[in-house]
């Protein structure tokens, strides 16, 4: 099967295998982007972005997804945006997924699911701890704190990203370092959602997630009501 470690072999000259490293590597940062965005961030015309995309497409590496309009439709087709396909976000690490879900598998086998989830808890807060020294100046506002727990988030690997929507914020992780564990275990994915709300300081709700079959992991943080924050815990 191809993936993205195939993008770095000599099949093309090696300028070619670099460039679609990092178009690969943007995509899933970003989730997705246009010939036009990537670019403009890797310094090189649309058309020889394109070119690549081609390519990519052809080995199922990426695939095109229509942009929605927004404001005034102008002449000629909507740009179309590009991201990775399951296969491609694959290829990249997965922290050591068959001796995790072999350990998992014998502890549950030992000493039941509860001492699974103790062993999961137990892992994640290394990862909040790590996070919340990250945060630390990113005062009490839950989408200043989503924001800034994306970036400590993308440092761990996650690939994350912080966004603002009509009810409230939303937190996306591109990337799930234990997917493969986490699609037979899902203690991992509700320990880190914990993580998540203790962190931003406010109740969230997971709405997708890669290890359930989805294209990114989702968490909605609903806007506060006027007065409520008060009422909300605020972790340092």
């Amino acid at each position: 099967m191809k993936n993205v470690a195939a993008l770095a072999e000599p099949a093309h000259p090696a300028t070619d295998g670099r460039t679609r490293k990092r178009v690969a590597q943007l995509l899933l940062e970003r989730g997705s982007a246009t010939a036009g965005e990537l670019g403009a961030e890797l310094g090189l015309s649309s058309a020889a972005i394109r070119r690549h995309l081609d390519a990519m497409l052809a080995e199922g590496l990426v695939e095109a997804r229509e942009r929605p309009q927004r404001g005034r439709r102008g002449r000629g087709r909507p740009a179309k945006g590009f991201a990775l396909t399951a296969a491609a976000r694959d290829s990249f690490p997965h922290h050591y997924d068959d001796l995790a879900t072999a350990a998992l598998r014998w502890i549950a086998q030992r000493d039941g699911p509860q001492a699974v989830t103790a062993f999961v808890e137990a892992q994640v807060s290394a990862l909040e701890t790590r996070c919340r020294a990250a945060m630390r100046e990113a005062g009490d506002d839950p989408m200043a704190r989503a924001e800034a727990l994306a970036s400590a988030l993308t440092a761990e690997g996650y690939a994350a990203g912080a966004s603002t929507i009509a009810s409230g914020g939303q937190l996306c992780q591109h990337h799930c370092p234990v997917a493969h564990v986490a699609a037979e275990f899902p203690q991992l994915c509700e320990a880190e959602t914990q993580v998540i709300s203790r962190l931003v300081g406010t109740h969230v709700q997971r709405l997708a997630t890669i290890a359930n079959g989805d294209g990114v992991c989702t968490t909605h943080i609903p806007a506060l009501r006027h007065g409520a924050h008060d009422n909300v815990r605020t972790v340092r």
